[in-house]
């Protein structure tokens, strides 16, 4: 069988290709950048995927957009949660926040390692 080229862009409707679905669980685990560099790691890791990856894969785009904007959605989240601090209701909603982003961010990852498209269930679509 014929393999792909992954120099050239892939055709939109076809599965993904090995190195695709392995581009699309980087860009989905590239937000744990955010545990060493809080707040602006966990966007970073994703956008530099997607800037570097968008031409050459629907796919990888798609899944990058996807980690993006929820990455970007928990760090508005996690600014809100510190600022709740001041009435201590923010620590256990930081608490929370923190699982459900490991939590999701796992489960994204495992999806596009199988090929499968991945929306987190909630997110702000900020990058189109």
């Amino acid at each position: 069988m014929n393999e792909p080229n992954p120099a050239e862009p892939s055709v939109p409707g076809t599965p993904p290709t090995q190195d695709e679905r392995t581009w699309a669980m980087i860009a989905h685990l590239a937000a744990f950048v955010g545990l060493v560099l809080p707040l602006a790691g966990n966007i970073i890791g994703p956008l530099v995927v997607w800037l570097t990856r968008r031409d050459t894969s629907a796919f990888v785009a798609t899944e990058a957009k996807e980690a993006l904007n929820f990455n970007i959605s928990v760090a508005l989240a996690a600014v809100v949660c510190w600022l709740l601090t001041l009435v201590t209701v923010g620590i256990l909603l930081g608490a929370v926040l923190f699982v459900i982003w490991l939590v999701m961010t796992i489960i994204a990852a495992i999806k596009a390692s199988e090929g499968i498209a991945y929306r987190y269930p909630v997110s702000l679509r900020l990058v189109k």
